[in-house]
């Protein structure tokens, strides 16, 4: 434990947390792309990576996740967490798989917009002037990414889309809900999000009638499904462990990290590249994301 106590590199390590989290993030849509290429569907191959994810965090924290714990005067904002973490993370998975990745995930880092209306909603938190220049540059941002010649309002044009931007809305209410849950430890809430993801992806496999091809699935298929879920598992640890150290106005700059991996990853394994008009909306959405950590600093 000497290398946690020493000066020099105690914020080091909840910083690498979080680098490697944000790598994590931004090279997860590979797999889930090979694991559809594979026959098994974004919505059932999200059901069993965070269902394993899940299972791994109950052998690990089954101390921690007792019913007196979970019942504990704070239930319902444990369960709105759970529902709509479930929602993010599958509008996610599935706007990865049927999206452009980049325009998708800009799209999902739209959240700090909708974090300033929730956190207004729901912990009462004013907005500074700031947080009006943020809504201001996100939504330009947006506007100049979506925007085609052709149409006359900039609405999101694919399902891909559509999904980015649902994704983030709920990501945005699931981290204000964190934020407004004080009496669950982070090991519940951890297993709330990836309770959540389960079920969800579950529900859409039976809404949409998918099956797993279980008699066509080889051996990579099951070792990927395992892997990916041992991922999201890790992911949602360093996450949660570099969130609680590092400030928040520094977190978000270390979590932009995930774009530039995105970026890279979808250049040279998909060979999709962005229009000059999309990376001028990203980097306006970017920086409303840095500027969105001055907020509540009136």
């Amino acid at each position: 434990m000497s290398l946690l106590s020493n000066k020099p590199q105690h914020n080091i390590i909840p910083i690498l947390a979080l680098l490697c989290g944000a790598t994590i993030w931004g090279l997860v849509w590979y797999p889930y792309r090979l694991l559809e290429q594979a026959g098994i569907r974004g919505e059932i191959s999200t059901s069993i990576t965070y269902f394993v994810a899940l299972l791994i965090g109950l052998v690990i924290f089954h101390k921690s996740v007792r019913p007196a714990l979970i019942f504990n005067g704070q239930a319902h904002l444990l369960f709105c967490m759970c529902f709509f973490a479930g929602w993010a993370n599958i509008a996610y998975i599935l706007g990865i798989l049927v999206g452009e990745i980049m325009r998708v995930l800009l799209l999902f880092y739209l959240a700090p917009l909708w974090t300033i209306f929730f956190s207004w909603l729901l912990l009462n938190e004013k907005l500074s002037k700031y947080g009006y220049f943020v809504i201001a540059l996100s939504l330009t941002g947006a506007a100049t990414m979506l925007w085609q010649p052709d149409h006359d309002f900039p609405l999101p044009s694919s399902s891909g889309d559509w999904l980015g931007l649902l994704g983030g809305i709920m990501f945005a209410l699931v981290n204000v809900l964190v934020r407004k849950d004080q009496l669950h430890s982070i090991e519940i809430k951890s297993m709330a999000i990836c309770l959540g993801a389960t079920l969800v992806g579950l529900g859409c496999t039976l809404v949409m009638g998918s099956s797993l091809p279980v008699a066509h699935m080889t051996s990579n298929s099951w070792l990927l499904l395992l892997g990916v879920g041992l991922a999201m598992f890790m992911m949602s640890m360093v996450l949660q462990y570099g969130l609680t150290h590092v400030p928040a106005n520094q977190a978000i700059v270390i979590l932009l990290f995930e774009l530039f991996v995105a970026a890279i990853a979808a250049y040279f394994l998909v060979n999709e590249a962005m229009s000059p008009q999309e990376w001028l909306g990203g980097m306006m959405i970017i920086s409303a994301s840095l500027f969105s950590t001055k907020m509540n600093h009136h």
